[in-house]
């Protein structure tokens, strides 16, 4: 047998020809299976083969470089084929292949095995057989029959040689052999799986590159190194086995193993990190309270410098630590009993004393019989928390307050118990001893501001007799003149008995006050004075505290200034605005006290009517100022002319109506009669004018058999009409015989049954005007009486006639009619089409079927409802507040659009009207008259316009005359106006031109 050189190589082959498989193998690797199983090394897809049928072992020759190839039938855990192995002929259940065997598989399949020499590096299959058959080499021959002895045959048993195919086939791990050249001998299937490409890189492969030269510079001949291949990590056994003169390499994977080494060395770095730099406090403590580890953070929890500090001082946790033992002892049971605790809250002594609050989770260590020894756990710091909560919760508690405070102030009508409700609700839940809402009234004397207590809320009943020393005192008295100071400039004065001035200190001391917190009561802008909180205890006041009181000021301020507007309104609405006096309304509210009164007490009253004597003349010739300063100087000499007591009141132009209750008998009232017709004898002086003016006066009692309010009033001016047939300047009292009507009333009584027969009433027009655009955007019907003898007679003469006798009815029903008629007829000629507003009168509107007649008019004339607008005074609106609501209900249903006449001269106020379904408001012209040279008024018509615009209300100005009124409804968004400024009262005619010229 020729030797193996550098030029040629000895090749294995086995070629299967058959139906089922025709191929020609080259055998280079140390182990085949063969069977129809396609996860055999060579698949033969027949069903007379079995699953692993056999299995083909490369085995080295005794004492010799060569190898052959032993076939064994079955499979690789030793179970036998089915159909078996046949070599020549012969069945076998393991064999030695020779050049030129015939191997047979269940009968069927059919396969020759040949060894040969041949040139090195021939790869191909059918080179391979050209060789073989000596078409490339004439040198190229089949290998002798190796001669083997018997003992040396046992070494190729059947056990045996399972044994050793088994182990490296099996083996989970990668077996690879390399010649000491560097070429691949071996590789098992896990090699073969893991390094695909192994065969083509060789010793390039990452899992073999150096192994050569490895084995070449170490005397042991053995190694062990780490590799890395395809991001996984192998712990390579190289092995040099000399007598084959091949590297055996074993690998294990030690992914998972270098893993958790670098994840077990990261944790324990990263554990000691965290425990060193925890932003918790961390422990191990034993069973009996001792402290065995803690982290830096826990001592600096508890105020010391280190942790070692920190166990060396704390002997005993649940007495040197804990604020209640107790709470220590609950702790451990709870961790002894479930094993584990969380959020446990406690608090806890710090080094220097202070108590601290601390959050606690931790879990029982056990020893090995499971029996607890110790916790271990962490330490919050939750005291800046546990603030916040309390600090959160009496916030929410005073947010709420507020919240109840504020609704109390806006809903509740009655002031004063708004005010009371809104001091205890704020009282209790800010946890004050007292609460007291102070003004600052000018001290007469002094000419100083003083402090006076208009509302008082304690927890306890206040003690007054404290309060009597300084009320009504002043700042600088009571050495409290920084408070003033501080408080008018919108600053809060805060502070203990200790924090204050000598002074103060003083004064709260007096009182057994030990903290107060003051804020400013600033409403519309001007300081009013102070809402103060106190304690009978020294407290320092939070800063969530300070904004509550603020912000309970603020709507205190705001209570305040709506009162004072609507003081202002009433007392507007209630008192004449020239002279000062009381109007018809106060003055019938007092007569009705006093009839009340009278009666209970079964005494006398008088009612005197006075009318000024030759005042037109004056008013005419020297005009109205003069005439306005005359009235106001008659209105002081008669206020000095009655009792105190007595009631005063302007009825209207140059009439004054004066109510005396308590008469004893009537030679009292005879004699108030004549000291006020002796007080108007002198002379008025206004502007260097001497003036003289005379009085007459009627005068009515309860002893005449009047048994009510109007009839005293007619009675006493059915007597002042007595006194001027009889000359005017004196009085006279009311007589039976005078009950005979004037004669000018009676006339116009009677002719004005007939004035709509005769077609003498006419509706005349006042445009309504956009203040900012200029354009008109509706008509307001106005009724005159064209008089065939008297001539133009004005609605205020015969209006009051209509409503006495009933006539106000028809009337007001046929001005609707003609109203809505020629609305519509200015639509049907093309006009812009706009609003007709129309008066009801008070007994039109409490008409049981008005609503029905409306509906019935708009019908009629064809009218849509949103064209038409009602207006009703406010007095006649807030008469009957509820039926008012029902009918305007109904109105605003159908589309009517509906307004508030002489706003401001009744004595409501919009948090009443506001329920009602209104569309517009119109302020009275005595309000624009007085704008110019009162700035009170110019205030109170801001805030109705702002007010009422809040409630989606449209505003309209009546009795505008000057610029000056109109820039100044401008300047406040007033909307509309209307007023001589713009247009008088004009024809239907008139109106109907302006349309045209408007459009």
């Amino acid at each position: 047998m020729p030797a193996l050189s550098s030029t040629n190589q000895i090749y294995h082959l086995l070629e299967f020809a058959c139906d089922e498989k025709d191929e020609l193998i080259v055998l280079d690797n140390a182990t085949y299976s063969i069977g129809r199983d396609p996860s055999n090394s060579i698949v033969i897809n027949s069903s007379s083969v079995s699953r692993q049928h056999a299995i083909l072992l490369r085995v080295t020759v005794p004492d010799s470089d060569q190898h052959l190839f032993q076939i064994v039938d079955g499979s690789l855990s030793g179970k036998k084929s089915t159909n078996g192995v046949y070599i020549n002929g012969k069945k076998h259940g393991s064999y030695v292949l020779k050049h030129g065997d015939e191997v047979a598989l269940g009968g069927a399949i059919r396969a020759t095995y040949y060894n040969f020499y041949g040139p090195v590096g021939l790869k191909d299959p059918k080179q391979l057989k050209a060789t073989l058959a000596g078409e490339l080499s004439e040198g190229s021959r089949e290998l002798e029959t190796v001669i083997v002895s018997q003992a040396e045959r046992r070494e190729f048993s059947d056990l045996a040689l399972l044994h050793l195919a088994t182990f490296p086939e099996l083996i989970p791990n990668p077996i690879i052999e390399v010649s000491i050249e560097g070429t691949i001998t071996y590789l098992n299937p896990k090699a073969n799986s893991l390094f695909p490409d192994i065969r083509e890189r060789n010793t390039d492969h990452p899992v073999l590159g150096g192994v050569t030269q490895l084995i070449s510079n170490l005397p042991e001949k053995s190694h062990t190194r780490e590799v890395e291949y395809n991001a996984a990590v192998y712990e390579e056994s190289i092995h040099y086995i000399k007598e084959n003169d091949l590297i055996r390499i074993f690998l294990f994977d030690i992914t998972e193993k270098k893993q958790a080494e670098l994840a077990r060395f990261q944790a324990e770095k990263k554990y000691r990190s965290i425990f060193l730099n925890a932003v918790e406090g961390l422990f191990q403590t034993t069973l009996e309270g001792t402290y065995l580890t803690a982290n830096p953070k826990l001592a600096q929890i508890y105020g010391y410098g280190s942790a070692e500090e920190l166990i060396s001082q704390i002997g005993n946790i649940s007495d040197n630590l804990y604020v209640e033992a107790a709470r220590r002892d609950e702790f451990v049971e709870t961790v002894r009993l479930a094993g584990t605790i969380l959020d446990f809250e406690s608090q806890v002594y710090r080094k220097d004393g202070s108590i601290i609050w601390i959050s606690e989770n931790a879990r029982a260590i056990y020893d090995e019989s499971h029996q607890c020894i110790g916790f271990e756990g962490s330490v919050q710091d939750i005291t800046d928390r546990k603030i916040a909560e309390t600090e959160l919760l009496k916030r929410d508690r005073l947010l709420k307050a507020v919240s109840q405070a504020a609704n109390r102030l806006l809903t509740n009508l009655d002031f004063q118990a708004a005010i009371l409700s809104a001091l205890s609700i704020v009282g209790e839940a800010i946890e004050a001893d007292r609460m007291l809402i102070c003004s600052h009234p000018i001290e007469v004397k002094s000419e100083s501001p003083a402090v006076n207590i208009q509302f008082d809320w304690a927890s306890q009943a206040p003690n007054l007799s404290s309060q009597s020393v300084w009320q009504g005192q002043t700042y600088t008295d009571l050495g409290l003149s920084r408070w003033f100071q501080q408080l008018t400039t919108g600053q809060v004065v805060a502070g203990t008995v200790n924090s204050l001035p000598l002074a103060e200190k003083l004064f709260l001391q007096a009182n057994g006050w030990q903290s107060v917190l003051l804020v400013p009561l600033i409403p519309a802008g001007s300081f009013w004075g102070f809402l103060g909180v106190v304690s009978c205890q020294p407290r320092l006041w939070s800063s969530h505290e300070t904004a509550t009181l603020s912000t309970i000021a603020a709507n205190i301020g705001g209570a305040i200034h709506r009162q004072q507007i609507e003081d202002s309104i009433r007392h507007r609405a209630l008192h004449d605005v020239l002279t000062g006096l009381p109007n018809r309304m106060l003055f019938d509210e007092q007569l009705d006290l006093c009839l009340k009164n009278a009666s209970r007490t079964q005494e006398d009253l008088a009612v005197m009517f006075l009318d000024l004597d030759r005042f037109k003349t004056i008013n005419d010739t020297l005009g109205h100022t003069i005439g306005d300063q005359l009235l106001q100087l008659v209105a002081q000499r008669l206020e000095v002319s009655v009792r105190a007591g007595d009631v005063v009141a302007r009825w209207g132009g140059d009439e004054f109506i004066i109510l005396l209750p308590g008469v004893k008998t009537l030679q009292d009232v005879n004699q108030i009669a004549e000291r006020i017709i002796a007080n108007l004898d002198n002379v008025f002086t206004i502007d260097s004018h001497e003036l003289y003016v005379t009085g007459s006066i009627g005068i009515a009692s309860l002893k005449d058999g009047a048994a009510d309010a109007e009839t005293l009033i007619k009675r006493a001016d059915i007597a002042l009409y007595r006194v001027k047939e009889l000359g005017r300047n004196g009085y006279q009292v009311y007589h039976p015989s005078m009950d005979s009507r004037s004669p000018e009333i009676l006339i116009l009584e009677k002719d004005l049954r007939h004035a709509l027969g005769r077609n003498e009433l006419r509706v005349v027009y006042q445009p309504r005007v956009n203040i900012s655009s200029g354009e008109i955007d509706g008509m307001e019907a106005l009724i005159r009486w064209q008089h065939p003898e008297m001539g133009l007679v004005g609605p205020n003469k015969f209006i009051p006639i209509a409503e006495d006798n009933g006539l106000i009815i028809p009337i007001g029903e046929w001005v609707l009619r003609q109203a809505c008629a020629q609305n519509k007829h200015w639509q049907k000629a093309g006009l812009r089409p706009i609003r007709v507003s129309v008066n009801l009168s008070p007994k039109q509107f409490r008409q049981p079927n008005l609503v029905k007649i409306i509906a019935d008019i708009l019908c009629e004339t064809q009218l849509d409802a949103h064209f038409l607008e009602l207006e009703v005074t406010e007095t006649t609106a807030i008469n009957d507040i509820q039926f008012t609501g029902e009918v305007f209900q109904k109105l605003e249903e159908m589309g009517v659009q509906l307004s508030i006449d002489d706003f401001g001269t009744g004595h409501s106020s919009l948090s009443r009207l506001q329920f009602l379904p209104l569309n517009h408001l119109k302020i009275d012209k005595s309000f624009i008259q007085d704008l110019t040279h009162n700035q009170k008024v110019s205030h109170i018509i801001s805030t109705i316009v702002a007010l009422g615009k809040s409630l989606g209300l449209s505003i309209v100005a009546e009795g505008v005359e000057t610029v000056q009124q109109l820039d100044f409804l401008k300047s406040i968004q007033c909307e509309t106006a209307q007023g001589f400024f713009f247009y008088r009262p004009i024809s239907a005619d008139e109106a109907t031109r302006l349309l045209e010229n408007s459009d």
